[in-house]
């Protein structure tokens, strides 16, 4: 494993990077921009989002799919490059904003909701959504404290969540219409706060961590495999899929110039380590 090395400098706040296509993707939150990074570093704007672009994920059909957070709305991009309403998410999440994405390769769209006004109102537990592939939407679960990244395991019988406020990450079953069961603790994880999650091949999760400034890859269960020590908060993290030259890369900011409107610390880092990320 490697040093991180700066991809991309001058991001007003990154989040949501996933990989596809050969390419990483993400969403700066401050620019309404989603954008693709090539390996060399070269950035593209793939479409702007009036509002703010949450999370992002793929259908099985490789259409896009964007999370637009504070309108509770899940947006589809077409081939044209439009963007239309792929399902209205406020009829099962309340008045707050919605965060992060995972879709199951049965086109279940599982979108999660912090339930409070971050950053003025008191903390309280938060829900998750799916928007099924017959065009439902309804809440799958509650009680969640914070839920940030998500991630659905290959054989889509699995998801994993991080709960920040919970210093957890938790799994459940997933059922064909997107419901879910079986509730547990993934891993207990001792005064982290994670954030945006990944898996690898090995079935491991890389979780990032904004306040304690930094990376962890851990296995069910929570033992420790690897830590990656950042000089400013870790947000969310992704890995590719090239076996030949795996590489984890890392949305990064300083967490105070974020909540302050100061200036663009955020960074696009990347790591090589061993294992790819999961098919």
């Amino acid at each position: 494993m490697t040093a991180p090395r700066v991809l991309l400098d001058g991001i007003a706040f990154g989040e949501s990077p996933r990989w596809h296509d050969g390419r990483i993707w993400f969403c700066d939150w401050g620019a309404g921009e989603i954008i693709t990074v090539d390996p060399d570093g070269t950035p593209e704007v793939v479409a702007r989002v009036q509002g703010m672009p949450f999370c992002i994920d793929w259908l099985p059909d490789g259409r896009l799919l964007v999370v637009s957070g504070p309108q509770r709305l899940l947006l589809r991009m077409e081939p044209d490059g439009t963007l239309v309403t792929h399902a209205d998410l406020t009829v099962a999440t309340g008045p707050f904003p919605c965060n992060d994405i995972a879709v199951d390769g049965r086109r279940n769209a599982f979108v999660n909701n912090i339930g409070y006004d971050f950053g003025s109102g008191e903390p309280a537990a938060g829900v998750i959504v799916v928007a099924a592939a017959d065009g439902t939407v309804r809440q799958v679960a509650d009680d969640v404290w914070f839920p940030n990244g998500m991630a659905v395991t290959p054989d889509d019988a699995t998801l994993i969540v991080a709960e920040s406020h919970a210093s957890r990450l938790t799994a459940f079953d997933i059922a064909p219409d997107g419901g879910l069961s079986n509730r547990r603790v993934w891993a207990a994880l001792d005064s982290a706060a994670p954030d945006g999650i990944c898996l690898d091949a090995e079935g491991a999760v890389w979780y990032a961590d904004v306040p304690n400034q930094r990376c962890v890859r851990v296995r069910e269960g929570g033992a420790v495999l690897q830590t990656v020590q950042l000089d400013r908060g870790g947000f969310a993290c992704a890995l590719s899929s090239d076996s030949d030259r795996p590489t984890l890369y890392v949305t990064a900011a300083d967490y105070s110039a974020v909540l302050g409107r100061g200036p663009r610390t955020g960074q696009l880092l990347a790591i090589d380590v061993d294992t790819p990320g999961a098919a």
